[in-house]
Formats: C-alpha cells, sequence, structure tokens
C-alpha cells in the first residue's frame, strides 16, 4: 500500500479537515452514543435517517428527528445525555492514519484548519485524544456563529482565518454535506472514503 493515498492538490495553500470519521476513527462510537440517548429517552431511531446527515450540526439533526417522526425530544437534554456517553467512549477512539498523515507532512508547511459540526469541546477532546491537539491554525465548530455545512460559509470561515481565498483551500471530507459545503465555497472538494 502507498504511504500516503490521499493526494494534496499541488495547487492548495492551505488544508482544512473535517473531524469525525476524516482525521478520527470515530462515526462508530457516534452512532453508538446516538442509538444509547435515543434508547434511554425511550425512541428509536433509524441509522438510515442518521447516516446521511453526517457532519450536520447535532442540534440540527435532533430537530429534524422532530419533525420527520412527529416527536417532541427536548434538544438540550438529549444532546448533554449523548455527549456524556460520546466522551466516556474517546480513550478507545483511532486517528484514521492516512489523513493525519497529510497533517503531520504539512504541519508548518501550509495553513491547516479542522472544520466540524461537533461542538468545540467534543473536537477539542478528540483531537487530543488523537494526538493532534495544538497543530491546526484554526478550529471552527458548531459553537461558532457562523452557518454550518451543509452551507459554505463555515469552511468560508475557515480560509479567511487561514489568511487566504477559499479557492486556494483543499478540504479532507467523509460526508456528503461536507463535501457540498466545499464545492459551493470553490474549493478543492477530496471525499477521503475511496482511499481508506
Amino acid at each position: 500500500m502507498e504511504k500516503y493515498p490521499i493526494p494534496v492538490d499541488e495547487n492548495a495553500k492551505g488544508l482544512i479537515f473535517d473531524c469525525d470519521g476524516t482525521l478520527a476513527d470515530t462515526m462508530g462510537f457516534h452512532m453508538e452514543a446516538w442509538h444509547e440517548t435515543f434508547t434511554k429517552f425511550g425512541k428509536t431511531c433509524p441509522e438510515a435517517f442518521l447516516i446521511p446527515l453526517k457532519g450536520m450540526k447535532e442540534k440540527h439533526i435532533i430537530e429534524l428527528f422532530n419533525e420527520k417522526y412527529e416527536d417532541n425530544v427536548d434538544c438540550q437534554k438529549f444532546l448533554e445525555e449523548k455527549h456524556d456517553r460520546f466522551r466516556s467512549k474517546l480513550k478507545e477512539v483511532k486517528p484514521i492514519e492516512h489523513v493525519v498523515d497529510i497533517v503531520k507532512r504539512f504541519y508548518e508547511k501550509l495553513p491547516m484548519a479542522v472544520v466540524s459540526g461537533g461542538t468545540r469541546i467534543n473536537v477539542l477532546l478528540t483531537l487530543e485524544a488523537i494526538g493532534l491537539d495544538g497543530l491546526f491554525d484554526a478550529i471552527l465548530t458548531a459553537d461558532d456563529h457562523v452557518k454550518p455545512k451543509p452551507f459554505p460559509d463555515i469552511l468560508i470561515e475557515a480560509a479567511w482565518q487561514l489568511k487566504l481565498h477559499p479557492s486556494d483551500c483543499q478540504v479532507f471530507e467523509d460526508g456528503e454535506l461536507g463535501l457540498k459545503a466545499a464545492r459551493d465555497a470553490g474549493m478543492i472538494a477530496t471525499d477521503i472514503r475511496p482511499y481508506l
């Protein structure tokens, strides 16, 4: 197997990474936390509902759940429980090596950012768990007051924070919403899934 199978575009002047499912192999743990929390709240939620929403703000996922299933889950209480359950699993999280290799190769060579639909504390704890804390010039999360993925706004904000034009940035993503946001931002969109 090639050591660096995910290509970094020669025109990229900055790199932007999603966190969950891109830098960190956390999606299984997130799914467990979602299902455990729905069960605790006496609900069931199909995985087919959750998977296409990867990268979306969790608050919006609950709002969509309530709308689709005509329910009234308390968003704040639900997410507090879900976050506690996810954090209890962080010690088991592994890095996605092919993507982390890019971060290590380009650290201090190109400016880099993380843009996630997760909360700031969860993203910071995840980066720490996989040994990447302190390597990024900007970190934007669901806690920032910027329109989230699938809107391009949060990626455009990351580019400005890197002092770059959006078209000079390459985005590494594992979710359709993030890839759409990257394309709509005029960035180089790289789906990491075929390389894993």
